[in-house]
């Protein structure tokens, strides 16, 4: 089922069997996609990562993965794009954002638990109510209940994470995740992340070391390596153009730093990935 206006706001939901349309796990045209799995465990490889859900699981994936197996007996697909909860509220497109971004090297997975289940089952039997509804308060339902299915998600990801740091140091954080999503192709360098956050380099390695396993250019490197490795093993772009495309001058700099955090340079990554 599809709500589509003219104004560039998409919301598709779906439910679908393992013999159903397979096609429906192509996400590149929505900007967020969260995967309900409904069934007996299910498998997931999402950027060449595999991901075990049990039943109730919810993995939550932007534009920028690509689901390329997936092996299911019954799922749920939510996809919308941005522009349909502009106006749902800065704090729901924060808590949206927060669940996001957490982790830039991983993707949210959350459990509902029995009790928790009645909540996220009724959003989805008016979802399936509304979708059939086109009369002029259509948009404003559906927005509704979207907004509260990424309150309940967001709500939950929040119980299941423990941090014990101050509500503004995991902000910043937040919004260094963010910023590197959005500008990791042409600035590597944290200093350029520290000047967008109002802070130098070395307060944001200290915030990074109190409340993370890794350092703010762990996480830009990181980010780059899971470009590179998609453009290199899903595209025919050499690796000249593959380097230009992630702000380096020049490829040898690109396959000396790929072959430094992989172990292969790019044609041997390349090569390996064409014979398995």
């Amino acid at each position: 089922m599809v709500y589509e206006n003219n104004t560039n706001e998409l919301l598709k939901i779906h439910e679908i069997s393992k013999t159903g349309n397979i096609g429906s796990f192509d996400i590149a045209s929505t900007d967020i996609t969260f995967v309900w799995n409904r069934g007996c465990p299910m498998s997931i490889v999402v950027n060449q990562v595999t991901y075990e859900l049990l039943k109730n699981d919810i993995i939550i994936l932007t534009n920028h993965h690509r689901i390329e197996n997936v092996c299911f007996e019954t799922t749920r697909l939510i996809k919308f794009n941005l522009p349909f909860i502009n106006q749902v509220g800065d704090k729901v497109q924060n808590s949206l954002l927060d669940t996001l971004f957490f982790n830039v090297t991983s993707v949210p997975i959350l459990s509902i638990e029995e009790n928790e289940l009645d909540a996220f089952e009724n959003s989805w039997d008016i979802f399936c109510i509304e979708m059939k509804s086109k009369d002029n308060l259509q948009y404003d339902m559906l927005q509704s209940i979207l907004k509260r299915i990424i309150i309940l998600c967001a709500r939950k990801l929040k119980k299941e994470r423990t941090t014990a740091s101050a509500e503004r140091e995991a902000d910043i954080l937040r919004e260094f995740r963010f910023l590197v999503e959005n500008y990791f192709v042409k600035h590597h360098d944290v200093a350029f992340y520290a000047s967008m956050l109002n802070k130098s380099p070395k307060t944001l390695s200290n915030l990074f070391s109190s409340l993370s396993d890794r350092t703010p250019i762990d996480i830009i490197h990181e980010r780059i390596m899971v470009h590179a490795r998609k453009q290199i093993f899903h595209t025919t772009k050499s690796i000249k153009e593959i380097a230009y495309d992630l702000g380096y001058e020049d490829s040898q700099t690109f396959s000396r730093f790929f072959k430094n955090k992989e172990g292969l340079s790019p044609v041997q990554y390349r090569e390996k990935g064409s014979y398995s």
